[in-house]
């Protein structure tokens, strides 16, 4: 059974994902939240194993309660926001987020995205990713300390971390680079574990960051 804690400072928002999800099987809503700090609290008491948070709250906002939470628990974050060019999509990815979806994703997506993060699978709605290339382009490129990093994987682990990067899941790297499954996540565990990331997601901004992949190469848009 998926824990989730829903939390959004707006009552019809959250009232509604709570409902959507406590409805469906194998999922239980264990708890809610009205603002950052409250979700911090309730994640650390709950342990769920997702939270679905908003971005823009009063006080503490999104993307520090998902660097919190991120920090204290074991619970991946869905993030999600009315705004498909909302300002905090690099800063809640780089703090801890596992996926980004627009508010206005339909019952199933919403369903479906809460099942792929739960996973450890990076979810990005195609608008988000854009806004995230855009940003990381339009930060000068390839970090050069991060681009050294990449010296520490074997070349099966770096061309993994590229077909990560670019969106595709276990099963299509596993059929792009002839392998099984289990020895892509075996690649994904260790890569993550070499650079120190804590899911795909940060293994999606890495790869932008270090110039491994470049802005256009990837899957979602």
């Amino acid at each position: 059974m998926l824990r989730v804690l829903v939390v959004d400072d707006q009552d019809l928002f959250r009232a509604g994902f709570a409902l959507i999800l406590d409805s469906q099987p194998g999922i239980a809503v264990v708890g809610e939240a009205a603002d950052g700090a409250e979700a911090v609290e309730r994640a650390v008491e709950l342990r769920p194993d997702v939270v679905v948070m908003d971005i823009r709250m009063p006080d503490v906002d999104g993307v520090e309660a998902t660097a919190r939470i991120c920090a204290r628990t074991d619970a991946r974050v869905l993030v999600l926001t009315m705004f498909d060019l909302d300002e905090y999509v690099y800063a809640a990815l780089r703090a801890g987020a596992s996926g980004f979806l627009l508010k206005d994703v339909h019952r199933d997506g919403l369903v479906e995205a809460v099942r792929v993060v739960a996973a450890g699978d990076v979810l990005l709605a195609p608008a988000v990713t854009r806004r995230l290339v855009a940003d990381l382009v339009g930060r000068g490129g390839a970090v050069p300390r991060l681009r050294a990093r990449l010296g520490e994987l074997t070349v099966r682990e770096r061309e993994t971390l590229e077909q990560v990067a670019r969106g595709l899941s276990n099963a299509e790297i596993a059929a792009a680079l002839t392998v099984s499954e289990h020895t892509v996540k075996t690649h994904v565990s260790n890569l993550l574990t070499k650079l120190g990331l804590r899911d795909r997601a940060q293994a999606v901004v890495f790869a932008y960051e270090s110039g491994l992949v470049a802005a256009g190469t990837h899957s979602w848009e």
